[in-house]
C-alpha cells in the first residue's frame, strides 16, 4: 500500500479483481474498502489479467474507505525498463486533485523498484483534465505518437 494525503493506494489482487464480477462483496473484502456500482470503470475490461504491483491500484479515500478510482501501470517494465501509467477517477469524486495525488505517488514508487528507469504516461491532445493531472504530477510533455501525447516523469 502507498499512503498519500488523502489516499491509500492498494494493488488489486487477482483474486479481487476476479470477483468483482462475480461478487462484488468478496472483492470489497478483498480489498478493503467500499466499491461504488460504477466502479470499475468499462476502460478497465481486462483488469483481471493485470498482475500486480504492475497492474492496478484501487484508490481509496482515506476519510471514507471507499474505492473513488484507480491508478496503475499498462505491464511490467519493459527491456528498456519503462513502464506507463494511467488513472481514472470516477465523476462524483473528480476535481478534487485525486489522480494528480495518485500519479505523482505512483510515479516516485515505480522508478524506486529494480528495473524501472522511466515511468511514461499518454493522453489525448484535447483531454485538457489529463494534461492538467499530469502537468500538476511533474510530468514533462516529451512528444507525440499514435496520435496521443507521451509524458515522462519526471
Amino acid at each position: 500500500m502507498i499512503a498519500t494525503e488523502r489516499l491509500e493506494l492498494r494493488p488489486l489482487p487477482l483474486e479481487a479483481a476476479r470477483a468483482l464480477f462475480a461478487d462484488r462483496a468478496a472483492a470489497a473484502r478483498l480489498i478493503g474498502a467500499a466499491l461504488p456500482q460504477d466502479w470499475p470503470q468499462p476502460d478497465l475490461r481486462d483488469l483481471p489479467s493485470r498482475e500486480p504491483p504492475y497492474g492496478i491500484w484501487a484508490m481509496v479515500e482515506r476519510s471514507t474507505q471507499t474505492v473513488v478510482g484507480d491508478a496503475g501501470f499498462h505491464g511490467p517494465p519493459g527491456p528498456d525498463g519503462t513502464v506507463e501509467l494511467g488513472y481514472s477517477v470516477l465523476p462524483f469524486r473528480r476535481r478534487r486533485g485525486y489522480a494528480t495525488e495518485a500519479a505523482r505517488a505512483l510515479a516516485a514508487w515505480a522508478l524506486a523498484q529494480p528495473g524501472v528507469s522511466a515511468v511514461v504516461a499518454r493522453c489525448e491532445p484535447g483531454n485538457a483534465a489529463s494534461i492538467g493531472t499530469l502537468e500538476r504530477a511533474g510530468f514533462t510533455r516529451t512528444g507525440e505518437a499514435g496520435g496521443l501525447l507521451v509524458w515522462a516523469y519526471p
